[in-house]
């Protein structure tokens, strides 16, 4: 499977100018022609209408400008697209307004879905992301559904997805190839890695594989799908659909996962799970986070703050920070007593999906955070100024990072992209060379 970089939108302009030409002598209908608003109408006259006829903001609606707020997570917007797929933005159609507005910050629906016909006067971004400090290096299609995992074990030159559609599938990092395909012949929940082992969580088990020696192994004892999963204290624990936590410890080599007790106190399923500080905390469709000792794998605090599910987990130096379909992210810090409370919250317009964490270019600490309007909110922490956006068809539910400034996204077209943070340092950067250039 080739790795497919954003598709250009240049010739859309020409195409439109060419069509609208031929209006002049062409009688006309009250009807928009609809092979022209698909961009392939080779009709010379056409009886139907094409741009020079059509109403203002029929393809899209003017962009709203506003002033940026003042406080966290409220930094200016970057007026600057650096994307390679981003057309020229040049002039020549006559149906093109004199003065075109400049890009705004909402990316065009029609151009993410290939078929907007303003081309340079279109008000919005034609670009899969904004902003200057990153770049997307590739597009990976192959799945047929949502990604629900992507892992890129340590040392491999392999990257893995998995994907609802029930497989799972192996790109070589030096090709740029899709090598292998793996039916799974369930529903892919959630993956994860831990030095050479694979877990592909799905409806009743659990798939492990150790991608060194080839050994895998089918981890039973689970009731429904696994929503979610984390290595801990050389413990593996699943998040099941029936709100419990499962366990396995680490055993001998002929059984490397012995079952523990499972933890229980959830009250709906278990979608999140993140690992630190010798504590698991877990996120429940219950609205609620639950703290568990690593050591005694008891729960010693339940954290009730989100109105709606909590999706997504992430550990950062001593704070804990959660998000939810409640449009908001927390950030958990630790009382005098030991017990966690909300330090600091930020708000979203839309439901947050998935959270990731890593350091960009200059060290700097930035935090991932995807959202239901198919985006991806870029914020440097801890004051949650905003460094970009990234953009998709539908939305990213799978966030993950690698060594290298190198991060993915997974969405739920089955679309898995690349990308990197520029100015990475060399001695840091752990790229395949096919990927860097692409």
């Amino acid at each position: 499977m080739d790795i497919k970089t954003a598709r250009s939108t240049v010739g859309w302009t020409q195409k439109s100018a060419a069509h609208y030409n031929r209006l002049q002598t062409a009688p006309t209908s009250p009807r928009v022609c609809t092979f022209w608003l698909e961009g392939r109408c080779k009709r010379n006259p056409c009886r139907f209408f094409h741009e020079a006829s059509l109403p203002r903001n029929v393809y899209h609606r003017a962009a709203k400008l506003s002033m940026p707020e003042d406080g966290p997570g409220k930094g200016p917007e970057s007026s600057v697209v650096n994307s390679a797929n981003s057309s020229s933005r040049k002039g020549g159609d006559s149906s093109i307004e004199k003065n075109p507005q400049t890009p705004q910050e909402k990316v065009c629906r029609y151009w993410i879905s290939g078929n907007c016909v303003k081309g340079d006067a279109c008000p919005f971004l034609h670009s899969w992301f904004q902003g200057v400090d990153f770049a997307m290096l590739a597009k990976l299609e192959g799945h047929k559904k949502g990604v629900s995992g992507i892992a890129l074990p340590s040392g491999s030159t392999m990257l893995y997805s998995g994907s609802k559609d029930g497989t799972v599938r192996i790109w070589d990092c030096h090709t740029g190839q899709c090598v292998q395909v793996i039916n799974l012949r369930g529903e892919v929940g959630c993956f994860t890695c831990e030095g050479p082992w694979l877990f592909v969580g799905m409806p009743n088990t659990v798939k492990a594989w150790n991608i060194e020696n080839g050994a895998s192994y089918d981890i039973s004892g689970l009731v429904g799908q696994v929503h979610t999963m984390e290595v801990g204290n050389n413990m593996l624990f699943a998040g099941a659909e029936d709100g419990t936590i499962l366990v396995w410890k680490g055993g001998s080599e002929a059984d490397p996962f012995q079952m523990a007790a499972p933890l229980r106190g959830h009250t709906q399923g278990v979608v999140s799970l993140t690992v630190g500080r010798d504590r698991l905390y877990s996120g429940s469709i219950d609205q609620t986070i639950r703290v568990w000792d690593l050591h005694t794998l008891e729960c010693v605090q339940e954290l009730v703050g989100h109105t709606d599910v909590v999706m997504s987990l992430l550990c950062w130096d001593q704070y804990l920070i959660s998000c939810s379909l409640d449009q908001t992210v927390k950030v958990w810090g630790a009382t005098e007593g030991g017990s966690l409370e909300v330090v600091y919250a930020h708000h979203e317009d839309h439901g947050i999906l998935a959270l990731s964490g890593m350091s960009d270019g200059g060290g700097k600490p930035v935090l991932l955070c995807a959202c239901i309007d198919n985006t991806v909110r870029l914020y440097e922490l801890p004051s949650f100024t905003e460094r970009g956006k990234l953009f998709s068809r539908r939305e990213i539910r799978t966030l993950q990072t690698a060594p290298g400034g190198l991060f993915f996204t997974g969405d739920a077209a089955g679309m898995l992209s690349v990308w990197n943070w520029l100015d990475f340092p060399k001695n840091q950067q752990q790229l395949p060379h096919s990927m860097e250039s692409c």
